[in-house]
């Protein structure tokens, strides 16, 4: 089941000795809208070819424990994604991981933490 978790949650698992990839990823499922900025370390996986791209993606994270999703406010294409990765991930591989979404989005992390190089880089204030 997809759970979610807030900003300060997720900076704080980033910062710890967690290896990204490894631990956790960050799935970034924004399109054209990824261009103003990113979370660090997060991998861009667009929308638009997440249905394509899914089980390649579950391939690549099998052994990962904790999938964290999110797009600009996470309340259509992040969620989304979240449940089709979670299904497919359930259907080929054990379910001993979680997936999460980010609550807020890209919007409400990189607003909190965007003067945070450790956690936000490629930040566009123009585009925010």
């Amino acid at each position: 089941m997809v759970q979610g978790i807030i900003g300060s949650e997720l900076a704080k698992l980033i910062k710890s000795a967690k290896v990204p990839g490894k631990d956790y990823l960050i799935v970034d499922v924004r399109d054209e809208d990824w261009k103003g900025g990113n979370i660090k370390g997060s991998r861009n996986h667009p929308s638009q070819r997440f249905l394509l791209d899914v089980d390649d993606l579950v391939k690549q994270t099998k052994d990962v424990p904790i999938m964290i999703f999110h797009c600009a406010l996470s309340q259509e294409r992040g969620p989304k994604a979240a449940r089709i990765y979670e299904e497919t991930r359930n259907t080929f591989h054990d379910a001993n991981h979680t997936v999460y979404v980010l609550q807020g989005g890209f919007v409400q992390f990189g607003q909190s933490y965007k003067d945070d190089p450790e956690l936000v880089e490629n930040w566009r204030e123009i585009i925010w």
